[in-house]
């Protein structure tokens, strides 16, 4: 049976990390934001209505990352060493790559997925008049594979 750390007595609480040691940490998150053939082509060509969308995606990215503590309840306030964000285009889709480093107590895999959520949600708002049809849905625009890449501690 799995033990939930975050549950005592009914109460919600935060882990304690303090007696663990600081070591270096970083995770690499990654998810993929589907649009229109066309949206791909003004994104690309930098003609979307809205501006830059992989620039704009970056920086919402970054500030969402060093706000993750704030965003989700039981995470750690840890420092933030280095954030790299990138963004690899296909036919259908766009997949965003966050790489989060630091030195701490605890790992910085939240602050990936926050980070690559972040960037899609954001790509999602600069083009949500593009994407949608007659009837103001979003028959194509999906968001999905968000996921840790790969995590690492003491290295």
């Amino acid at each position: 049976m799995t033990e939930f750390t975050h549950i005592c007595e009914d109460q919600i609480r935060m882990v304690d990390v303090s007696a663990k040691n600081i070591v270096s940490r970083e995770a690499t998150a990654s998810g993929a934001i589907y649009l229109k053939t066309e949206t791909l082509q003004a994104i690309a060509s930098g003609t979307a209505i809205k501006g830059n969308v992989l620039a704009t995606a970056r920086v919402a990215a970054t500030l969402a990352i060093k706000d993750t503590a704030r965003i989700i309840p039981m995470c750690h306030s840890i420092p933030i060493h280095g954030i790299d964000i990138w963004f690899e285009q296909s036919e259908e889709s766009i997949t965003a790559r966050v790489r989060v480093v630091s030195e701490g107590k605890t790992g910085v895999e939240m602050e990936a997925l926050v980070g690559v959520s972040t960037a899609l949600l954001t790509i999602w708002d600069m083009v949500k008049s593009a994407e949608k049809d007659e009837n103001g849905q979003y028959p194509v625009t999906r968001i999905e594979h968000i996921r840790v890449d790969e995590k690492k501690k003491g290295h």
